[in-house]
């Protein structure tokens, strides 16, 4: 059991995060007592540590609240991770596309003898 402050700093995130996810719904705020603080039990803990991760690969908040919501159904998880995959490979590609651009425009550059104009600019007008 620990408070907002003791929670937030064993899991390196912000009260104002923690208070976040409260308002968002993704954990549940503990009732506050009469004459003191909320009190936060390991299952918050754990729940907090699983938005961390989920959000460490990529998912978005609405994404984890519902890989949060699928209460292990490993179709419905598999099913939200290939739509993910598949996001995450069409980035790639599209930076591997930016990639090749990028690196023509700097040879245009290093490869010109006229120093008027500048070969990435001029592409870029």
């Amino acid at each position: 059991m620990k408070t907002i402050g003791k929670l937030a700093k064993e899991l390196d995130l912000g009260l104002e995060t923690i208070r976040f996810y409260e308002r968002e719904g993704l954990i549940k705020q503990p009732q506050k007592p009469q004459n003191g603080y909320r009190v936060y039990d390991d299952s918050i803990t754990k729940q907090l540590q699983f938005i961390c991760k989920a959000k460490a690969l990529g998912f978005t908040l609405k994404e984890v609240a519902s890989l949060m919501s699928m209460d292990g159904d490993c179709a419905k998880v598999e099913s939200l991770g290939l739509q993910k995959l598949s996001l995450i490979q069409s980035k790639i590609a599209d930076l591997q596309r930016l990639e090749v651009v990028i690196k023509e425009m700097t040879n245009s550059c290093r490869n010109n003898n006229d120093q008027s104009h500048c070969p990435i600019i001029d592409s870029l007008k």
